[in-house]
């Protein structure tokens, strides 16, 4: 209970029904404790860490609906974020209605603490970013994290 309290401080949750259901960009973070298998276009696993999908959504139920799917285990994967669920122990989400996705990894990809580790991951329909998924150092404050993407 106080790591939820302590998270929503700064926006993070873990719970679809805190986030809004306008539309927007969306960050979910994802923690992986053992190697996880990637989808046969990367053929491999994704080794252990903390990892960032960075998506939009602006369908029916917006960022609530989008990311209750991506903060629960989904059995058929269909998109490249349900591979990283799937192994997944954490999940949190920070909703950013009315931006955009690709403004979000500009943002992310300014600092020396985030890296794409594999090009193209979850941008296959982005001519614009190299990847729409990050691999974040591990002692990366997430409230500071929140701010930085807020800014």
């Amino acid at each position: 209970m106080i790591e939820h309290v302590q998270e929503a401080a700064t926006g993070w949750t873990m719970r679809a029904e805190d986030l809004p259901r306008a539309s927007g960009a969306y960050v979910v973070l994802l923690k992986l404790v053992w190697p996880v298998p990637l989808p046969s276009r990367w053929a491999g696993k994704l080794p252990p860490g903390r990892y960032g999908y960075v998506g939009s959504a602006a369908g029916p139920g917006g960022i609530r609906a989008r990311c209750g799917r991506h903060l629960r285990v989904i059995e058929r994967k269909r998109w490249h974020i349900d591979w990283l669920t799937s192994g997944a122990t954490w999940r949190r989400a920070l909703a950013l209605p009315g931006r955009s996705e690709c403004e979000l990894m500009e943002r992310l990809l300014l600092r020396r603490e985030i890296a794409v580790p594999i090009k193209g991951f979850g941008s296959s329909d982005c001519r614009r970013c190299p990847a729409h998924m990050v691999r974040l150092d591990a002692e990366l404050d997430l409230g500071l994290l929140a701010r930085w993407l807020r800014d």
